[in-house]
This record gives structure tokens, sequence and C-alpha cells, in this order.
């Protein structure tokens, strides 16, 4: 076993061999990799991120975005509104920064997948039972546990609360967490040792079967011979002024298997020469943003779990997941409008305030591509009428419920209506604008790029992630997947991951 950390532009370039070539280490390249390991397999991850351990975290939300996001986290959508596109590139991905909020994969999702992509099964039992029993070992496996009582917090209380007196079907959470301290740290990495992220759970699982794991490490291009996939190439990368490293080239025995994420994945196969119809296209997203309820007594919504609380009674109707969400100070003041005097006295009431978001289950898609700049993502992609009118009724919700919950006034954060509004005039929002570019809103949970399916002009792979027309070239993250799940994501990437691993295993 070796980790090779980035290696300076005078060092010797860096050559390795596995069995298995994996390219990322969040929830989909980590659960393959550890499923090809634990089966005796040699396993190289090369990740884009650099290596940090839990106690190296940043504070602050600063930090967080120059150390473990991508880019600063500056990729945007191009359409009617630059909405930011929320992605780690560390060790471990996004399962980092995300709250590790765990949802098994609904199997509607699967009906679906069969009816419109033709995905039925991937081996003799169908995909369903195959994803739901890898779902089963990976909670067994990473700790999965409801919020504990002790780290609710009020925020979380709050909206169980105004959930209850509307009569809505809600629950605290189950995450991928081992005894949730809740110290609200989940967005710049959990300090605590709690959150089992794949940084801290898997990778050094791999390490301890005897793979490598490269970091710091940006893989420029797949390696082929003929039509087989034989390895990858790439550059070091320093995590802190981005300057350019020695080579490495790691060679792949068997497989190179690519998660590295919706928008790296795509952007790498068409550098690499992989050409498709669908290959970028089909891209899909839960945009959602927050609404601030206003209570009299303090909330500190930064005590607790970041997330803690959700429901998806609407997930159908209109499509909507609703959830808690406490973000620190300096987000807070990115999203209250205003400056100088008049911002510093409404970020006064910080302490009195809690946010509460939704995220729409858009029917919308986009497409990703490689601009003309190092070939980095850009994503176009803009809501129809239908998914805006999805996302002003989301706002409306969660304004009720922070009025149920006893909020006296509501802080939406559109463009064009008050700053804030009294509980007693929030029908207001029923009126919202449909314009995109009214809204602070943001992209989590990514599909796309790289479907999967059976008509070879609607998909880049087939329902065992294997990218047509090439041998040894396998997809095993969330771009693979050709609709929007409506659920936070994490445990369909790692369960559809495992699949695929022993499909490879097998094959």
């Amino acid at each position: 076993m070796v980790h090779v950390p980035f290696r300076a532009r005078s060092e010797q370039p860096y050559e390795g061999e596995a069995d298995y070539v994996v390219v990322g280490s969040g929830a989909g390249g980590a659960a393959a990799a550890s499923t090809l390991a634990r089966a005796g397999a040699k396993v190289a991850i090369v990740e884009a991120g650099a290596w940090r351990d839990p106690e190296h975290y940043p504070n602050s939300t600063y930090g967080a975005l120059r150390d473990v996001m991508d880019d600063w986290n500056n990729t945007v959508t191009m359409g009617r509104a630059l909405w930011p596109v929320v992605q780690a590139r560390t060790m471990g991905g996004t399962t980092v920064v995300n709250s590790a909020i765990c949802v098994r994969t609904p199997g509607d999702v699967f009906d679906r997948w069969e009816r419109e992509h033709g995905i039925a099964s991937a081996g003799s039992t169908s995909l369903r039972e195959r994803v739901w029993g890898h779902q089963d070992a990976i909670e067994r496996e990473l700790s999965v546990e409801e919020v504990p009582p002790e780290a609710r917090g009020l925020s979380n209380l709050l909206a169980k609360r105004g959930a209850d007196a509307l009569k809505w079907d809600s629950h605290y959470m189950r995450r991928y967490v081992k005894g949730c301290a809740g110290s609200g740290q989940c967005l710049q990495g959990c300090k605590k040792l709690k959150k089992q992220s794949t940084n801290v759970t898997l990778v050094p699982e791999v390490l301890a079967q005897g793979g490598d794991v490269l970091s710091s490490a940006p893989v420029d291009r797949i390696v082929f011979e003929g039509r087989r996939a034989i390895g990858v190439r790439g550059y070091f990368d320093e995590p802190r002024t981005h300057r350019r490293g020695t080579s490495f080239f790691v060679r792949a025995r068997k497989a190179v298997i690519v998660a590295a994420s919706v928008t790296h994945s795509p952007v790498l196969l068409m550098r690499s020469g992989v050409r498709g119809p669908a290959l970028g296209q089909f891209f899909r997203a839960h945009p959602g943003t927050g609404v601030f309820g206003v209570y009299d007594e303090p909330v500190d919504q930064n005590v607790g779990a970041t997330q803690g609380w959700a429901s998806t009674m609407f997930r159908d109707d209109p499509g909507l997941k609703l959830e808690t969400l406490a973000i620190p100070l300096e987000l807070v003041a990115s999203r209250f409008a205003g400056g100088g005097q008049l911002l510093m006295e409404r970020l006064g009431r910080y302490r009195h305030v809690a946010m509460w978001c939704h995220a729409v289950r858009a029917e919308s898609a986009g497409s990703i591509s490689a601009s003309f700049f190092g070939g980095k993502p850009v994503i176009r992609y803009t809501l129809d009428r239908a998914d805006m009118e999805r996302f002003r009724r989301g706002m409306h919700l969660l304004a009720q419920q922070h009025v149920a919950a006893g909020a006296k006034a509501v802080i939406p954060g559109i463009a064009g209506m008050p700053f804030e509004i009294a509980a007693k005039d929030i029908d207001v929002l029923k009126d919202a604008p449909l314009e995109p570019r009214a809204y602070l809103a943001i992209l989590s949970h990514l599909f796309g790029g790289c479907v999967m399916g059976r008509d070879p002009g609607r998909s880049v792979t087939d329902e065992r992630g294997r990218v047509r027309g090439y041998e040894g070239l396998v997809v095993a993250d969330a771009s693979v997947i050709p609709t929007n799940l409506g659920v936070n994501p994490q445990h369909t990437i790692m369960g559809l991951a495992r699949t695929f691993a022993e499909d490879l295993l097998q094959a």
C-alpha cells in the first residue's frame, strides 16, 4: 500500500500499475474501489484533490472554499441565472462537505428507469434488489443512524414542530454519522470524526487492502490501446498554488472506473476522445434555496446537526424535498440584502433566525461541455416554467412551516419582494416572480452527463456502467443516473457503484 501525494515538477514522473484504476474518491469511486479491493484486486485511486485529515479541515466557510471545494466552488450554470454548483475537490469528494444524508433509492425510481430507459436488471437479480442489498450493507458499515436527540438543536426541533402543526409527514434525518456531536460543521468537514465520509472509512480500507492512492492528482486523460482503456495520465497539482507538478501514469490491467463527478466525468471522457450523442447531455439537479424564519427566542441554528430534519411528503406533488440547513454567519451575510450599517443591523439578528430549504425535483434538463480554457466543465441549464412554479411553491411551503412553528416573520431573499414579510402576509409568496434571476439558489444533488440506458442514442453506458464502444471503461458515479431522484443521491450512487464493481469482478 502507498499514498502518493503531490510531487513537484523537479521530481521523477510517477508510474504505477493496478488491476483497476478508479478516478475519484467520493461516494461512487470509494464504494467501487473498496468492493474491488475486498475481492483481492489491486486497486489504485486517483483523486484530483488533496488528502486532508479531519484535524486539518478549515474552520471557516472561506477556508472550505479554498481548501476543499472544487475551484473555490465557482462553477455556475450558464442560463437565465448564474446558480452555483456545489461540489468538493478533496480526498473523499463531496462526502466530506455534505450533511451525510442517507436515503434509500425509492422503488418508483427503478420503475421509471425500466419504463423510460430500458434498465431492468444488472445480472440475474434485478437492479433494485442488488442496489437495495448493497444499501443494507452500507448502512451497517457506515453507522447510519437517526440524528440523536442531543444533537438536534432548536432549528431542527422547530422544523418538526411546524411540520407537525401542519400535519405533514416528516422525520429526523438518517445519516452516515456515528454519534453526531451537533457541532454544526458539516459544510467544512467534521473535525469530530463523527461523519463517516469516505476519506475516513472506505479509502483507508483500500490502502489497508494493499491498494495505492494518489492525491492532488487530477487526471488529464484516459489512455487507450485501440478501444480498450489501459490507464490514466495527468499532472500533480499543488493544493494551495495549483502549480503544476510532475506527470503521472497509472496503468490498469483490467479496467478504468471513472467516478470524477457529474461535472467532471463527462468532460474527462471528452478530453480522452470518447464521443457519443448522449455524452454531456441530460444533466439534471436539485435546484433549491432557503427561507429564513425570524423568531423571538434565540434559535442559534449552528448549534446541533447542520441538517437534521426532512420531509419527502411533497416529492411527487409538486416535486419537492424540504430540509433544514444551518449556514454560518458569513453565508447568511451573502443572503441578506443591503450593505454597511443596514446589513450589520440585519446580521445582528443572526441568533434569532433559522433557515430551512427546499430542493426541487426538477425535470428541466441541461448539458455539460468542456470549456476552451483547460477543459473545465461548462454547464448550460435553466429551469422551465413548470419547475419555477415548483420552486415558488416551495418558498410558500417553507414560509407556512416557519409560521406554524412560531416565527413572527420570514426573510425569503427574493429580488423585487420585501426583505422581511410578516407572518400574516406570507401568502404574497404565492405571486412571487417566476424569473430564475430573482432567487439566490444553488444546485446540489447532480445527475446525468454519462447516463445509462438501453438506447445508444440516449445513453453513454449500459445498465452496468460500461461505456459503449469501449472495453475496460466503466462510469460509477451520479453521472450515470438518468432521472432526477427527488431524494439525496449518495446512497443510490454507492449502491450502483458497488453493483458495477461486482459485475467487473465477474467479467
